[in-house]
């Protein structure tokens, strides 16, 4: 059976491509430290974030900030495609997923947001609720301020 190839990038540059193998040696120390040696030199890296669904990695190295990514085959076959066009795409509006009660905007018009960055607090069904941004944009408007019921699909935050 062939063994499946990755591209690494790391910093957004490519380190790797059609890689079978990495050829870094590294012991895990705990969940979030490793000792690695490459190129016969020793490093201490500490995983800062990571992103499964992105396989991006942010690992401290005595003292840099590295963004590891990995793309298997599959991923490599999507960018040739074209198809990963979208996962950049701005997105326009935030709407309420269900109805409830604004306790926190943390956006203010004119600010750039980027996927993942928390927008506001709902509270639904006694619970809180983070709801984050989609993708990257610019608040246009914000349609519901701190304290306000909202209903369901009603828009939250206007966004270009």
């Amino acid at each position: 059976m062939e063994k499946p190839n990755y591209n690494v990038s790391v910093n957004d540059q490519l380190i790797l491509e059609n890689a079978t193998q990495t050829g870094l040696d590294f012991i895990r120390l705990d969940e979030h430290n490793f000792h690695v040696i490459s190129g016969g030199r020793s490093f201490h890296a500490t995983l800062e974030k990571v992103d499964y669904l992105a396989k991006s990695f942010v690992f401290n190295i005595n003292g840099g900030r590295y963004e590891v990514k990995i793309a298997d085959q599959f991923d490599q076959t999507i960018n040739r495609l074209g198809l990963t066009a979208h996962a950049s795409a701005k997105f326009k509006d935030v709407k309420a997923p269900m109805p409830g009660l604004v306790l926190d905007v943390m956006v203010e018009v004119g600010q750039s947001v980027a996927k993942g960055d928390a927008l506001l607090i709902l509270e639904a069904m006694k619970m809180e609720n983070v709801l984050k941004s989609p993708g990257n944009g610019v608040v246009k408007a914000i349609k519901a301020l701190k304290g306000a019921a909202v209903n369901k699909n009603q828009i939250l935050i206007e966004m270009e």
